[in-house]
């Protein structure tokens, strides 16, 4: 009888143990750490990210936030735009927090300071949405994969409006590595217009006078067509230079996309051409579709520049997680990730299997002005697809 009964216990214990092994895979998590600006001269830029990726983890899982039965853990981390102290916030992530994979940061910047790192963890970090080149390029390293624009896909496509023969340009930029990575690609992408100047100004300028007028200097006995190519981001308005009165010289401004505030500023160029990233008008896909309709439902406000980028990364990262089981191991991410495709508001992105950087379509468009809409509102000129830009790979791999 004592031995029947310690049988039946043993057996009455297989049994709990089977049945509690799927409940205790159940309570598994994926542990995402966000670093960002949360705080900073790109706080705009990163709090739309993080309501970006929120909305993208949820619309990617159906609303349950698990993959195979994991739970996403979002972990927020404020990088203030501080190199050093986005650097030392990762390296956090990784350890203490045992993150099994990290996006961000807002900052070009951060994110040079925070390539070692996931190097040295092992880890993967997914960059949205800093752009420089050099993220991708020269400092890339295998654990680094990117769903945010780069500098050369936002030169290629403004070089699509602007390149033309009897063209000359000269290019404002901030003196950091997100302005001066975004001239260079730039020049390397103008094949026929005539470059005359780069001129640089500090990341947090407000006097634009000085610059404004090398500038003008150097255009205005120029013939044919004269352009200024603005790329900024942040604090300060570069538009400013419109009030040294371009128009006497016949000075045009062209500039790229930007969020919906800043944009305020394009309603004084009607008829400026440029290219953008993402404008929640323009891409026609059930993806945007929803990121649209759960924006105005939540914000009664439509997604912005940086909510687009954030959300983008949410279904690249859940896409490599379905395929992968939940399996959060670093190789078998990275194998999954390299060339493969994801669904974002944009349409399909693909990961090149080289450098990791996202292919992506931009949006030429020409500024309209329309009483109904606070900001110039960029009208379709033309999708440019990832197959039309000849995008550099720059990593040396």
């Amino acid at each position: 009888m004592h031995r029947r009964t310690l049988v039946a216990l043993a057996s009455a214990a297989v049994t709990a143990a089977t049945l509690s092994a799927p409940a205790f895979a159940q309570t598994g998590e994926i542990r995402i750490a966000h670093v960002y600006s949360k705080t900073g001269p790109l706080e705009a830029y990163g709090k739309q990210t993080q309501t970006g990726l929120m909305m993208g983890l949820n619309y990617a899982t159906g609303g349950s936030m698990t993959v195979n039965g994991k739970k996403l853990v979002v972990i927020e981390k404020d990088d203030q735009g501080k190199p050093d102290l986005g650097k030392s916030l990762l390296a956090t992530a990784y350890s203490d927090d045992k993150a099994d994979i990290a996006v961000g940061p807002t900052a070009s910047g951060v994110a040079l300071a925070m390539l070692p790192v996931a190097e040295e963890y092992k880890k993967i970090l997914l960059v949205e949405p800093a752009v420089a080149d050099s993220i991708t390029g020269d400092k890339w390293n295998k654990y680094i994969f990117r769903t945010g624009r780069n500098s050369s896909q936002d030169a290629i496509s403004n070089a699509v409006a602007v390149d033309k023969e009897g063209v000359t340009i000269a290019t404002l930029a901030q003196d950091n590595a997100f302005g001066r990575d975004g001239v260079k690609a730039f020049k390397d992408s103008v094949k026929k217009a005539k470059l005359a100047h780069e001129e640089y100004l500090p990341a947090a300028t407000t006097d634009f006078t000085a610059g404004a007028q090398r500038l003008i200097d150097k255009l205005k006995d120029q013939p044919g067509r004269k352009i200024i190519w603005v790329v900024w981001a942040g604090a300060g308005n570069p538009f400013k230079i419109a009030d040294m009165d371009l128009k006497r010289y016949g000075i045009e401004i062209s500039t790229g996309g930007n969020i919906l505030p800043a944009m305020a500023a394009y309603k004084n160029f009607p008829g400026m051409e440029g290219a953008t990233y993402y404008y929640f008008g323009i891409p026609k896909n059930p993806v945007n579709e929803a990121l649209v309709a759960a924006h105005y439902k939540e914000y009664k406000t439509p997604p912005d520049f940086f909510t687009a980028g954030g959300f983008s990364s949410a279904m690249a990262l859940v896409t490599a997680l379905k395929a992968t089981g939940g399996d959060t191991n670093t190789n078998k991410l990275i194998k999954t990730m390299e060339g493969m495709s994801f669904d974002t508001p944009k349409g399909k992105m693909t990961f090149r299997k080289e450098d990791h950087q996202a292919m992506q379509s931009m949006y030429h468009f020409k500024i309209k002005v329309d009483p109904a809409f606070a900001w110039g509102v960029p009208e379709l000129v033309r999708e440019i697809k990832p197959e039309e830009m000849n995008v550099p790979i720059r990593n040396k791999r």
